[in-house]
């Protein structure tokens, strides 16, 4: 016998069916929910199977981003095997079947008539750390593309209040920046202050972060006092600007605190990765994006070729060709990780930058001569990458620069 369960998963509860063999399902589909007593229903009926089969059962589930997370740590918790597949390959065998039929009852039931079609690996941890490190870097990119629409709506609310204010610091959105314009959001306000005044505000804002000479706060002083003049709003028509400015600057500096946070967490658990060292070896990955990749890929063992990676990617080439005809234009699938492909295509610019790394940009310069377009030779280059760190990541050695 080769006992399996197919489960679908799905928000809160998941539906189950039970097979002791193939084409011989063991009683009929079962319901529980995501609670400990819809798990321990769980573990029921995995027991009754196994106790049929005279062998522990392996479970089958699709990946659903966290609606699994209650059902899988349950598994892990009594040490059961179980595989996660990706929703493409049960799709397809879906839309194979003339009846089109589309419950959740029978996608478990589906689920279970596929292990037996299909040779599938069982699910490899990718440890805690790994984990972690996934939830931590997906958590600092969502941040991330928050902070930066705040910052959109902060610029657009300056331009009607302050537009000169951005001459005065190198860096608009520095702690000291935003706190000050928190308190002087307007020229009058500026204008109504002498220099000395200022110039105490700024040690004031000063005094919890690294210090500055009294020349740099001289020169911003002055920087503030033109641009007050300079400003086209010497008197604010509308007091919803006022809220709105200091309500987004708020927002940007807590989340400017939480990213800092995110950073220095992320840190601290990628230095405890070997890996971690040996893919910042190629030039043009820096912590970040090393975090993200080694995150991403997890255990590198689950890929035993490296296009098995570059199609986990999403950056291998879409092929179509029927009778005479076959593409000539072929796009990336786009299909797996996204946040790793944004990392690859985000290493492989930084690599570019300044050439800094030499084998990448001969690369991307014998792509460009043989005619191909500026992101054609960026995903070429982001493919080479993934071969790279597969070989680093399998032979755990650093990278060669030439």
């Amino acid at each position: 016998m080769n006992p399996v369960i197919g489960l679908d998963i799905s928000k809160g509860e998941s539906y189950g069916q039970a097979f002791l063999k193939r084409g011989k399902p063991y009683r009929g589909t079962f319901q529980f929910e995501h609670t400990q007593e819809g798990l321990t229903k769980l573990l029921q009926a995995i027991q009754d199977l196994e106790h049929a089969a005279g062998l522990r059962p392996t479970l089958l589930l699709e990946a659903t981003g966290h609606y699994q997370s209650p059902v899988v740590q349950f598994l892990e918790e009594h040490h059961y095997l179980y595989i996660v597949i990706n929703p493409l390959i049960s799709n397809r065998l879906r839309k194979s079947s003339l009846r089109k039929v589309k419950t959740d009852a029978a996608d478990a039931y589906l689920l279970g008539e596929l292990y037996y079609k299909e040779e599938f690996e069982p699910f490899k941890k990718r440890g805690v750390q790994l984990l972690n490190l996934r939830y931590l870097t997906r958590q600092y990119e969502s941040l991330s593309k928050m902070c930066v629409q705040n910052k959109l709506q902060f610029q657009a609310v300056l331009d009607q209040v302050f537009p000169t204010y951005k001459s005065v610091f190198g860096d608009i959105y520095s702690h000291i920046s935003l706190r000050f314009l928190s308190e002087f959001p307007t020229s009058y306000l500026v204008l109504q202050s002498d220099e000395g005044m200022l110039k105490s505000k700024f040690k004031e804002l000063l005094s919890s972060r690294r210090g500055r000479s009294e020349n740099w706060i001289c020169v911003r002083v002055k920087r503030l006092l033109l641009a007050a003049k300079q400003n086209p709003f010497q008197q604010n028509m509308y007091s919803s600007h006022l809220v709105n400015l200091r309500v987004l600057i708020s927002l940007i500096l807590q989340y400017q605190e939480h990213l800092s946070q995110l950073e220095k967490n992320i840190d601290a658990l990628a230095e405890e990765i070997q890996e971690y060292d040996l893919i910042q070896s190629i030039p043009g990955i820096g912590p970040k994006i090393a975090a993200t990749i080694l995150s991403e890929i997890g255990e590198v063992d689950r890929f035993d070729h490296p296009k098995k990676l570059v199609a986990f990617a999403g950056i291998d080439p879409s092929v179509f060709a029927s009778g005479k005809f076959t593409a000539t234009r072929n796009r990336i699938t786009k299909r797996g990780s996204r946040q790793l492909r944004y990392a690859l295509v985000m290493a492989v610019q930084c690599g570019l930058i300044r050439s800094r790394n030499l084998r990448l940009k001969d690369f991307y310069d014998r792509k460009r001569a043989e005619g191909k377009p500026h992101k054609v030779a960026l995903i070429a280059c982001a493919n080479k990458l993934v071969h790279w760190l597969y070989v680093i990541l399998k032979s755990k050695k650093t990278f060669r620069a030439v």
